[in-house]
């Protein structure tokens, strides 16, 4: 997802060259589109740089109006292309939206997903899904991501660790509870920004709501060991709760670069200790 701008300038085998120079040796395909050209040059990576192709990004089915593949509709090419990449997982990126409405349409997809993810079992493919904060909503005092767990006992977890933070609870101790279940975790620090300038230009011209607004979004996403998350005893965490891959994301970079920011995270992990990870 973070490469998504390069992947269409310089294409995926010159941003994965990159990406491999810095140090990483396997990457997550999200929001790239799986068109004959880009599946050719992931698979170039893969042979010439050792790039692993940890997993896939998918969907249970598209949403109105918008370009891509879903499991509903092009289940066969989804399957080839993670043969084709040596690729043994794929994971949901969210909720689709639609199922955010009830708790009753959460349980629709989650049967759902479980029901590709018994038929990917049979080709050796393996679903899992990513979490936000929101599936730490409670009803009737379960999290909706436990609801969502129940009703798909075929498919597992990736982790986000920065969202389990955002969503109020503890990483370390979150990893504990899905030991067993989590393939993917990613690694995605959460930083406490400072205020920008122009918000106390809010406040002497009297514009205390919006103030407050610029208040309450001090909450960044950081580049791993920039931010507050205790990551010295988040990967073995991970790690011990069964995870196959400790990928590093960003969602917003605030002005520096996707290479400066993957840089930053590579050499903070290597600080801590993890350069055998990479």
């Amino acid at each position: 997802m973070m490469l998504k701008d390069s992947f269409a300038e310089a294409g995926a085998f010159d941003t994965l060259r990159k990406v491999s120079e810095i140090g990483y040796n396997a990457v997550e395909i999200s929001q790239i589109p799986m068109d004959a050209k880009n599946v050719a040059e992931l698979e170039k990576a893969q042979t010439e740089l050792g790039m692993d192709i940890a997993s896939l990004s998918v969907m249970t089915e598209m949403p109105v109006g918008r370009p891509g593949e879903s499991l509903k509709d092009n289940f066969d090419k989804i399957v080839d292309d993670a043969k084709r990449l040596d690729t043994k997982l794929l994971r949901i990126g969210m909720l689709p939206f639609a199922a955010m409405a009830s708790i009753g349409a959460v349980v629709d997809f989650a049967k759902a997903a479980n029901e590709y993810a018994e038929r990917l079992q049979e080709h050796g493919i393996g679903l899992y899904y990513h979490n936000h904060h929101i599936e730490f909503a409670k009803f009737d005092g379960k999290y909706m991501l436990d609801i969502i767990n129940e009703n798909s006992p075929a498919m597992g977890l990736e982790i986000d660790v920065h969202w389990v933070q955002r969503g109020g609870l503890d990483p370390v101790r979150t990893l504990e509870k899905y030991a067993g279940r989590t393939a993917m975790v990613h690694l995605k620090d959460y930083r406490i920004g400072t205020l920008p300038e122009a918000a106390f230009g809010l406040l002497e011209t009297g514009d205390f709501a919006g103030f407050m607004t610029e208040f309450k979004n001090v909450v960044q996403f950081a580049e791993v060991g920039e931010g507050n998350l205790d990551f010295a005893s988040i990967v073995p965490a991970a790690e011990a709760a069964g995870a196959q891959y400790l990928l590093v994301e960003q969602d917003e970079l605030y002005g520096r670069t996707v290479w400066e920011a993957l840089q930053t995270s590579h050499d903070n992990l290597v600080g801590m200790g993890f350069k055998d990870r990479f």
